[in-house]
């Protein structure tokens, strides 16, 4: 199991390295309370990037040695217990450090990070093959063609993943489109985290209508050729 432990800018702001090495000795105490120090395989920070953080990776044995992240963490519920009392044990060593949004109490779910890298990742591709495409003249079409195909065969297995991922989020999405409206009438009382959360989604659903504008740009012949070859890739692994 990986966990990241961290603070806002501000809590960090005008300490001294040693004064943060405290407060991640005292994080790590708290997990070592919980898991047991011989299951921790790792603790690492970070100083070298706008917010010092912790990355802290262990092993979730039971008390009987029985693998088992469901045991040791628990549903949402208990986890967002553990983050209560990671909170109470914290803000006893730091008394003006806040507990952040609770997902238990907002009843937001979260969008998984990979789900942001994955988009990404498919537009810059997108961008990629889209280039090939303009580009394509009487002098070079066979070339850049089959360049595009190829690059064509690898992204539309990755895209369709993506958009299985984005189905289980749709919910999630809406909901936070919504709240983002709202945010954007209130300005002023945005906090920094809300404010980063409504870019991200923002950027989010700019890319999902930029991959799918592209895939309604590709080329109908195209699309028959990559339809081809996916078929033969599929006649080969049975």
């Amino acid at each position: 199991m990986d966990t990241l432990i961290t603070a806002s800018p501000e809590f960090f702001k005008g300490k001294k390295r040693t004064e943060v090495e405290d407060y991640f000795k005292r994080a790590t105490e708290f997990l070592c309370k919980r898991i047991g120090k011989q299951n921790i395989i790792s603790a690492v920070v970070h100083m070298d990037e706008r917010t010092p953080h912790l990355h802290l990776t262990f092993v979730p044995l039971t008390g009987d040695n029985r693998l088992s992240a469901k045991d040791i963490l628990g549903n949402r519920a208990s986890l967002s217990k553990w983050q209560d009392e990671f909170h109470a044990y914290m803000s006893a060593a730091y008394p003006g450090l806040e507990r952040g949004e609770s997902a238990r109490e907002t009843g937001r779910r979260h969008i998984p990070t990979r789900i942001f890298k994955q988009s990404v990742q498919l537009t810059l591709q997108a961008k990629k093959i889209d280039n090939l495409l303009s580009n394509i003249n009487p002098l070079n079409a066979g070339k850049k063609r089959d360049e595009a195909l190829s690059l064509l065969h690898k992204w539309f297995p990755q895209m369709e993943n993506f958009e299985g991922q984005l189905k289980k989020y749709s919910k999630t999405i809406t909901l936070l489109e919504q709240e983002n409206a709202a945010l954007a009438e209130k300005a002023a009382a945005n906090s920094e985290s809300k404010i980063k959360r409504q870019l991200e989604t923002g950027r989010l659903q700019s890319e999902i209508r930029e991959l799918r504008r592209f895939m309604d740009s590709i080329p109908p012949e195209l699309k028959k050729q990559l339809q081809a070859m996916q078929r033969q890739q599929r006649g080969k692994e049975r």
